[in-house]
């Protein structure tokens, strides 16, 4: 939902040699974190929260309608996942921390759909981002943690899939071509659920994961997704910190005034400071997670050595609801040949598509080009060949 630009911007560029006061909490993995300033989202606009969530992995243009024949376009984390996620149990993973997503229309005559799904397979398939940790893991390990559990719970869900894929083609015979296209959709969600099923059966009968307690209450989250990556269960991860238009209120912070009305700030130098003690606690939030998976061993490194991390915003300036130079920045480790601890600062603005074109490409994606990329980051990556 933005943030406050003055307090987010280092000074200077290249080296990064001090860190912004929101960006203070990343001292600790100062040198795994590059910051690009200046980059923008030219497909977000007219300017509302809605195109500015569903543009930010996609830079793509959302479709205006309050209905459900919602149109954006696949994002980036989605590309990867179908290069990089074949040989695991689940491809992706998208989460949140807001629960209880809006339904209906959410702003300006946008579909809520756009507000609540960060990730989009297709551009007419939006992901729901799940922030019940209950549910999350037992979509990967089933109602218990022991292998006979989940080797049960694979078996139910089988069973529920054999059901769903027989009523629906019956219920193809009786609609019309759009019906029958929306029923397509979800017939590949279905196939694409039986894929996981059977990647996990062989990952269960092999044991690679140990028994593993159902969460009872929410955990720290960076805990969940750190032990995610560890045992092989998800290369992408899709994590919303906050929903466009959140009312949600910090008072762990000293923030007892609702996120959204509070970030049209109107230059309320009161609301601004509190924007900035929001974005500082994000921030502070997903350093824990990077310094977790520093300190997590994974082959002849650590888990953040063997990953790169897209952290930031789709909106800039809250108050004037732009899309112009974003809060964005990158965090990884050695073997993904980031050039951590610099300040990537672009005298003109470029697009955040070309950020996507060079992630997309330094985990395996060979494309010419991504929605409107215009070119990639120069010198966001050591010219290494990572496959």
């Amino acid at each position: 939902m933005g943030c406050d630009q003055d307090r987010w911007t280092p000074p200077g560029q290249g080296k990064l040699d001090q860190l912004s006061p929101i960006l203070q909490p990343l001292q600790p993995v100062k040198d795994q974190v590059t910051v690009i300033t200046n980059l923008r989202l030219q497909n977000a606009y007219p300017g509302t929260h809605d195109t500015s969530n569903s543009a930010f992995l996609s830079a793509a243009s959302a479709k205006h309608t309050e209905s459900s024949d919602y149109f954006s376009g696949i994002t980036a984390d989605q590309i990867a996942a179908a290069e990089m996620g074949r040989e695991t149990q689940v491809a992706s993973l998208q989460l949140a921390m807001d629960l209880n997503p809006l339904a209906g229309v959410c702003n300006n005559g946008y579909s809520c759909v756009y507000q609540n799904c960060l990730s989009w397979s297709s551009p007419t398939t939006p992901l729901p981002s799940e922030a019940h940790p209950r549910v999350v893991f037992e979509r990967l390990f089933g109602e218990g943690g022991n292998a006979s559990s989940r080797r049960a719970a694979l078996r139910y869900r089988a069973s529920l899939l054999d059901s769903f894929t027989t009523e629906i083609a019956r219920l193809k015979q009786r609609v019309g071509v759009p019906d029958r296209a929306r029923l397509d959709q979800y017939l590949e969600s279905i196939q694409q659920v039986e894929r996981e099923i059977k990647r996990a059966e062989q990952a269960v009968a092999e044991n690679k994961t140990p028994d593993l307690e159902r969460p009872v209450g929410v955990p720290a989250r960076a805990a969940g997704r750190a032990r995610l990556h560890r045992a092989g269960w998800g290369h992408l991860i899709a994590f919303q910190f906050t929903r466009e238009q959140s009312n949600r209120t910090y008072p762990e912070i000293g923030v007892r005034d609702p996120h959204h009305p509070t970030s049209h700030h109107g230059n309320d130098p009161y609301k601004v400071a509190q924007i900035a003690k929001i974005n500082t606690y994000h921030v502070s939030l997903f350093s824990q997670f990077l310094q977790r998976m520093k300190a997590t061993p994974d082959g002849e490194g650590s888990l953040l050595d063997h990953s790169v991390y897209l952290y930031g915003s789709g909106m800039g300036n809250p108050s004037l609801h732009d899309h112009e130079n974003l809060p964005i920045l990158v965090a990884g480790g050695a073997s993904t040949g980031l050039q951590g601890g610099r300040h990537i600062r672009y005298e003109k603005p470029a697009n955040l598509a070309n950020l996507h074109l060079t992630l997309l490409e330094r985990v395996g994606v060979k494309m010419d080009s991504f929605v409107d990329s215009t070119g990639k980051v120069e010198g966001l990556f050591d010219r290494i060949d990572v496959g």
